[in-house]
């Protein structure tokens, strides 16, 4: 299975997001992390992903007479980059938007469900607005937003951080504008 055939399911990609800034977990510990996704599920899902090579090993214990392996993410396999994106199809695209919000979704669903949940003190956001954007002026601002977003990107897990998931989102709402003719002035 490609690169995007891995990513672009909705499970492998909550389980991608659960495993990223070089954490190490156990199937176990996923199926935690991933309580509304049933276990052989996650499984399943966890061997594909060791398969591909998504998924590595890092470290085996035995617990209860049971091999506890855990597992790192190679982060640079987990990613769909420009140049892929560029040969993606436009059913690709929407194949990806699909599990990017389908993850969004439940991701979203599991954050509400835990105890103590308080979207306010936690500054959750989920504005949208739209913004009139030259080509020029949207390069700068996905541009900015890159430099915020890999300024923190480094960040490991420490007793004082939480993760938190970002999912810009940025697409054309209507037709390319052309010139105002005197009936819209």
């Amino acid at each position: 299975m490609d690169t995007l055939g891995l990513l672009l399911h909705p499970v492998r990609l909550r389980i991608v997001h659960a495993m990223s800034g070089g954490r190490t977990r156990t199937t176990s510990e996923l199926c935690a992390s991933l309580p509304d996704v049933h276990k052989a599920t996650v499984y399943r899902h966890v061997g594909v992903l060791i398969d591909a090579g998504l998924l590595e090993v890092v470290d085996e214990q035995r617990v209860r007479g049971v091999t506890e392996r855990y597992f790192r993410l190679r982060q640079d396999r987990a990613v769909i980059d420009a140049e892929m994106g560029a040969t993606m199809s436009l059913e690709d695209h929407r194949h990806g938007f699909t599990a990017a919000m389908a993850v969004l979704l439940a991701e979203f669903n599991a954050y509400l469900e835990r105890p103590g949940a308080d979207p306010v003190a936690d500054s959750v956001g989920y504005r949208q607005g739209t913004l009139w954007l030259s080509p020029d002026e949207l390069a700068e601002v996905i541009s900015e937003l890159r430099a915020v977003f890999m300024a923190r990107a480094g960040n490991e897990p420490t007793p004082d951080r939480r993760s938190h998931l970002l999912s810009p989102i940025f697409f054309p709402t209507d037709e390319p504008s052309r010139a105002p003719d005197e009936h819209q002035q």
